[in-house]
């Protein structure tokens, strides 16, 4: 199984120096090349790839004004050109926007390959580092593994990290367990499992709102370009950066803890991107980062042997009746609890829609619920949707993209 671990790390002024030089020519380079690209198409309708862009470097660290590029590794600079290759693949593919142009507040990234790092006695050389890395190492990599790629990257707020990317050879297959559980994904619960259980959404957002708030007027009022300006701009990026870390920590917490205790979790495949353009909600999805959720639970699973079922994002399971499978016509946000209105059973929304996402992948079923059952089988074998006009893929039926002038 192939791993990456991320290091928070702390460079020496001299590696810092170097390194701040290798991401400013990395992205000077990608932004380069992504020009001669879209220009290229929009002059000569010509597509160029990633062998003649390979062969534009060469001529670019022969000029004059860019002979700076020779005083870096040459591997970054490479690698820069193959990730602008993937996402030109990915955006005709139609699974990514367009290539956007990078810029230096986002900080940024460098990969080095086998060749420009050195891997002795558990410590980290870079290409022209004479120093190993001061990697504040938070777990260790398995025994006997040698990192195949590193990763350096600076954030918004000037932290650098490192992730060390490797195969790993230990078997993490967990006992298995004769458990199931589907869950609902909400706003004031954060999930609610079939159970019956409801784990709390701790508002990270919320919890640093004021403090981010001053932060972001304080830095308004600053004059561009100005060192006050990147002083309160770090500010309101570090609040940042403790709100994301906060948020995944706690979303790492709760999947592993699935995990562990299930053998089989049912979640909705829920387009978080659309669900975002509702303006009133859009600040609360985003914070409670069901996206980063289904993530974790995707890579997990493989690593311990456990399994993840992801039911259509068409099925009503708020709206169906988990003891006779009627479904309503209408079912507001505001109602958190109803009465089927055919057999009369009171039901808790959420804990009502998790059942039924449980239920439609024919796991936890109970005689009496034979109906909801057949929806689900339908869905789960069939690959059908409930809205049969909603059936094709989203590759199919979306317009391709053009490409930014």
């Amino acid at each position: 199984m192939e791993k990456a671990y991320s290091y928070r790390f702390y460079p020496t002024q001299e590696q810092e120096s170097l390194l701040r030089q290798t991401l400013g020519c990395v992205r000077l380079v990608y932004n380069r090349a992504l020009a001669e690209r879209t220009a290229a198409w929009y002059e000569r309708q010509e597509r160029i790839g990633y062998a003649q862009t390979s062969s534009m470097l060469t001529g670019w660290k022969k000029q004059d004004d860019l002979q700076f590029l020779n005083e870096v590794s040459c591997v970054p600079l490479q690698q820069s050109l193959r990730h602008l290759q993937t996402a030109y693949t990915n955006f005709f593919a139609g699974r990514a926007k367009y290539p956007n142009f990078k810029k230096k507040r986002n900080g940024g990234s460098a990969e080095f390959t086998k060749s420009a790092f050195k891997w002795k006695n558990g410590k980290v050389f870079l290409a022209k580092c004479l120093e190993p890395l001061n990697i504040r190492w938070s777990r260790q990599l398995p025994k006997g593994v040698e990192p195949s790629t590193v990763t350096v990257r600076l954030n918004p707020a000037q932290q650098w990290y490192i992730s060390l990317r490797f195969v790993d050879p230990r078997d993490l297959t967990l006992k298995p367990v004769n458990q199931a559980v589907g869950l609902d994904a909400g706003i004031t619960s954060l999930v609610t499992l079939s159970t019956g259980e409801k784990v709390a959404n701790p508002k990270h957002f919320n919890q640093r709102y004021q403090q981010l708030r001053q932060a972001q007027k304080a830095l308004s009022r600053k004059q561009k370009g100005s060192r006050n300006r990147e002083k309160a701009r770090l500010k309101v990026a570090r609040i940042q950066a403790g709100i994301a870390n906060s948020r995944k920590d706690h979303l790492h917490k709760l999947t592993t803890r699935l995990i562990r205790e299930n053998q089989t979790i049912a979640v909705e495949s829920l387009v978080v991107k659309n669900m975002v353009k509702n303006h009133k909600l859009a600040r609360a999805i985003s914070d409670a980062g069901w996206g980063e959720m289904v993530r974790q639970l995707e890579y997990k699973v493989k690593w311990y042997g456990r399994d993840l079922v992801k039911v259509d994002r068409w099925f009503p399971s708020s709206k169906c009746c988990g003891n006779c499978g009627h479904v309503v016509e209408r079912l507001p946000l505001s109602v958190r609890e109803w009465d089927c209105p055919k057999c009369g059973t009171h039901h808790d929304r959420d804990v009502n829609a998790a059942g039924n996402i449980l239920r439609q992948c024919g796991l936890g079923v109970s005689p009496s619920r034979t109906t909801a059952v057949a929806v689900g089988h339908t869905v789960s074998v069939c690959g059908a949707t409930v809205r049969p006009e909603e059936s094709k893929s989203w590759t199919a039926g979306a317009k391709k993209q053009k490409p930014k002038s």
